[in-house]
């Protein structure tokens, strides 16, 4: 049974024109102008993408980093030793362990946003795969959080790297700032995201790639961009 929309979305939602497409700085100033979160609600981008990801090389996977950043302080920890684990901690991430670190998570503790490992680690940080992995925390190469470049890696999520990965279905869901954003940021970070999944398209791919291309605010309505128009 589908849930009964509140009236503070039915009013948002009749600001958006049945059947219309919007350009891209449009959508942004539409979906500022209608959002009735009590909060700075986060802004996303959501791509339907013509892809049969059951192919591997139609598998969409990595991360960006936004050049307006995202809104949002990323709490980082970091599994490395000796002089990685100093340098991790310089960079400013928040939690710096090993065996320590992964005891903690098995326990319960998962209070942070961006998990980074160095490779050595990966033995035993993959203990926690069941833990991390479904929350989409586990740390991966194509993402960047699998690295000896710890340094940068935590530099880059305190600034703003977003990770974006196709489901099941071909859709990748990405943050690209909050509502209260200066609307030209948004539209950078916007268009750095754009690029980057365009840029992605598999060779194999025939036919239209991005079929659906909307953004939405936590809990407006969503709005659709004519992807003529990018």
């Amino acid at each position: 049974m589908a849930k009964k929309k509140s009236k503070k979305y039915l009013e948002a939602a009749k600001q958006v024109e049945a059947g219309k497409s919007y350009t891209a700085a449009e959508a942004i100033e539409l979906v500022k102008k209608i959002d009735f979160a009590g909060f700075d609600a986060t802004m996303e981008v959501a791509f339907k993408l013509n892809l049969d990801t059951k192919q591997a090389d139609q598998q969409l996977r990595g991360a960006v980093v936004l050049p307006n950043g995202t809104g949002k302080d990323q709490k980082v920890v970091v599994f490395a030793k000796g002089p990685k684990a100093k340098e991790a901690e310089e960079a400013g991430a928040d939690f710096v362990g090993d065996d320590d670190l992964v005891k903690k998570i098995q326990d319960g503790w998962l209070d942070f946003d961006v998990a980074i490992a160095t490779p050595d680690m990966m033995a035993q940080v993959g203990r926690l795969g069941r833990v991390l992995g479904p929350k989409g925390l586990m740390p991966n190469p194509k993402t960047g959080t699998v690295t000896m470049d710890v340094k940068k890696a935590v530099e880059e999520s305190k600034a703003g790297k977003v990770t974006y990965r196709t489901d099941r279905d071909g859709n990748v869901h990405v943050p690209f700032g909050k509502v209260s954003f200066d609307a030209k940021a948004l539209e950078e970070n916007f268009q750095t995201i754009y690029d980057i999944i365009l840029k992605l398209r598999p060779a194999s791919v025939k036919g239209t790639y991005v079929q659906h291309l909307s953004v939405v605010s936590t809990f407006g309505p969503s709005v659709t961009i004519d992807t003529a128009t990018m």
